[in-house]
């Protein structure tokens, strides 16, 4: 069963996925830029950076005002948490992973043959 939580989730997966929209984010977290800022660092046309921007505000990953005509758009890194709950899952994995790496490496290290 898909629960509002991993619709949210799943959304903010989505977002990160797309190198672009990455980028857009690590632009966001320097300040607030307005939609053509952000487009200038791109090249890609306007309307291509409006869809990714579209689609990071449904995420919830993007803030967007209206400062007169201008659309000013900020960061929203909450959403980002789930990201990081989800990775924290898998990091006792990894450790155990490693731990067992390097008992194993160890246990089965060749002997410096010099020394006989």
């Amino acid at each position: 069963m898909v629960t509002v939580r991993h619709k949210r989730s799943n959304a903010v997966f989505r977002a990160i996925a797309d190198p672009t929209r990455r980028e857009i984010l690590r632009l966001l977290r320097g300040g607030q830029h307005t939609v053509g800022e952000i487009a200038a660092n791109f090249r890609t046309s306007r309307p291509a950076i409006s869809k990714h921007l579209r689609l990071l505000r449904s995420a919830g990953l993007v803030i967007t005002q209206k400062h007169g005509t201008a659309r000013i758009c900020g960061l929203n890194a909450k959403p980002l948490r789930s990201i990081d709950v989800w990775l924290r899952e898998y990091e006792a994995f990894w450790g155990e992973s490693m731990r067992s790496l390097k008992s194993y490496i160890e246990e089965n290290k060749p002997h410096d043959r010099r020394n006989l």
